[in-house]
């Protein structure tokens, strides 16, 4: 017997007749989310799924560059995948070689809860676990009636070229809703690729360096800025949804100018 769910781009995915037993999950975050809900379900993951810190699975090199065959040879009976971190080839050659994978689209704190609400009741049947009811208890209030904004920000996720968060972001959300507004969060492009004086005269408060994806340390990073003070802070807590979303409300709420 099986059963058949639809993602987020539309796919039907077959999965068993009832609560999935093997996973291997192509994204950090809901790594994280998987093995802190169920951990003996999570088969594999990839090389940059670094929580929780003694997760010990097959790993299946990277979120662009997955091997697919190893993914394969763990026999899951679901792939997890997100569209804005995996490559749209890997998830259709892994589907042509019969493994089923379900493809969520997150760009804002909604979408985030919302899928993963439907990964753990609907796609995994396991019922939604403590954790995402927390989640969306913290950020659903926020959503409904936001903090008055306290500081303006930027946040670069790369160097060379410099690139930081733009429109339509998971981060970008996060950010508002904690009272911080993103300086570039007009711009057209998602993660925009701009000259770092730029940023740097972008108006902000206080640039925001994280540790992902860009690995930005106390040495790499603050000496750009001329102009802006900047803060080091936690790539995880910006960027994954999943258990961090907990964690990231007293982290963004501790950001001051």
């Amino acid at each position: 017997m099986s059963r058949v769910v639809v993602d987020d781009l539309g796919a039907e995915v077959a999965l068993p007749d009832g609560p999935v037993t093997r996973v291997v999950s192509l994204v950090p975050s809901l790594t994280e989310a998987v093995a802190v809900t169920r951990r003996e379900a999570l088969v594999g993951a990839t090389d940059w799924c670094t929580h929780p810190q003694d997760l010990d699975v097959t790993r299946v090199r990277g979120t662009k560059n997955p091997d697919r065959a190893a993914v394969a040879g763990l026999h899951p009976e679901l792939v997890l995948a997100v569209q804005e971190e995996n490559r749209e080839l890997d998830v259709r050659r892994l589907r042509a070689a019969g493994v089923p994978v379900w493809v969520g689209v997150v760009e804002s704190v909604d979408q985030a809860v919302d899928a993963m609400e439907r990964i753990f009741g609907e796609v995994l049947a396991w019922g939604v676990p403590d954790w995402l009811a927390r989640v969306r208890e913290l950020w659903a209030q926020a959503g409904g009636s936001p903090p008055a904004p306290r500081a303006r920000v930027a946040v670069p996720v790369w160097r060379d070229p410099w690139m930081v968060v733009g429109s339509a972001t998971f981060t970008g959300d996060l950010l508002a809703r904690a009272g911080l507004i993103n300086v570039f969060a007009d711009h057209p492009e998602r993660y925009p690729a701009l000259p770092v004086e730029e940023v740097d005269g972008a108006g902000a408060d206080v640039v925001l360096l994280p540790d992902e994806p860009y690995e930005f340390t106390a040495d790499d990073g603050p000496e750009a800025f001329g102009r802006t003070p900047t803060r080091l802070v936690s790539g995880r807590l910006l960027t994954w949804y999943g258990p961090a979303m907990a964690q990231a409300w007293d982290h963004l709420a501790a950001v001051e100018v």
